[in-house]
């Protein structure tokens, strides 16, 4: 990964940070964008110890905020000519329902329309590497989207199906990329992690909380659940590799794939960053 540039979403804590570890350990260029200025600084300066390299850098960004990511991305593209691999790791949710700067219910702000942006945007970045990569970091619990009413306006709010079907639109927005992709330099795909001890679980309720607690025993290490995001980014195999769901390396079938309903997910999201 020598020369090898590599963004990294929510690269402070669990999922994220491990990636950022690995790819940085493999040589390449690592820049973190987190919307905790101070927790990033912390993680980027233990990590470049850990690591034994000063090729790992912040750019600050909000993924619920599009003016952050806007500025983000000029930042980042003020800085670096290319992007080689874009790891939108990141993910959040909530209890209770909140709108994000823009408007936009919070978790499908933070989990789907902020990383469909950045995407977006840094898409000329990938092709300049002309060997770019995107990994959607997605999870087997994906599912129940309703693209009738992806921000709970009309239903009762539950966060926890917020997540989850953030998720799933997080896996359908990887095929529309590799679609819309095939045939150029650029691939797209997405994983699961699998049950990692992580910190997503502050926000939960506390019978989730006791759940999360009592099977910490079933959950693996961050840096275990890191590996597939790694081989993405990195393994000269996964270059060829576009289109799919991979768990441990390997890929496994997804549900989520009818091309009526990535399009109506794609026009979402476009009507979600069209007037700011």
């Amino acid at each position: 990964m020598i020369g090898k540039i590599c963004l990294i979403t929510g690269a402070n804590s669990g999922h994220g940070r491990a990636v950022a570890a690995a790819l940085a350990r493999a040589g390449a260029t690592v820049v973190m964008a987190c919307r905790d200025a101070g927790r990033a600084q912390i993680a980027c300066d233990e990590l470049r110890k850990e690591t034994a390299t000063d090729g790992i850098s912040i750019v600050p960004m909000d993924l619920s905020s599009q003016r952050s990511i806007r500025r983000a991305v000029d930042q980042f593209l003020t800085e670096h000519s290319a992007l080689d691999v874009l790891v939108n790791n990141a993910g959040a949710w909530w209890a209770d329902r909140r709108v994000s700067p823009d408007g936009i219910e919070l978790v499908w702000a933070t989990n789907v329309v902020g990383p469909y942006l950045l995407t977006k945007l840094l898409l000329p970045a990938l092709h300049a590497s002309r060997a770019g990569r995107i990994v959607n970091v997605s999870s087997s619990y994906a599912g129940g989207l309703d693209l009738n009413d992806v921000e709970y306006k009309r239903r009762p709010y539950s966060g926890i199906k917020a997540y989850q079907a953030a998720k799933q639109a997080v896996r359908m927005m990887a095929w529309c990329l590799a679609e819309r992709l095939s045939g150029s330099s650029v691939v797209a795909n997405a994983l699961c992690p699998g049950f990692m001890k992580t910190n997503l679980g502050r926000n939960a309720p506390g019978g989730f909380r006791l759940m999360l607690f009592l099977t910490k025993p079933l959950q693996t290490s961050p840096e275990r659940g890191a590996e597939t995001a790694v081989w993405l980014a990195s393994s000269p195999d996964a270059g060829a590799l576009t289109n799919q769901f991979f768990a441990k390396r390997n890929p496994i079938p997804c549900a989520f794939r009818d091309p009526a309903a990535q399009a109506r997910l794609e026009s979402l999201c476009e009507d979600a960053i069209s007037d700011l």
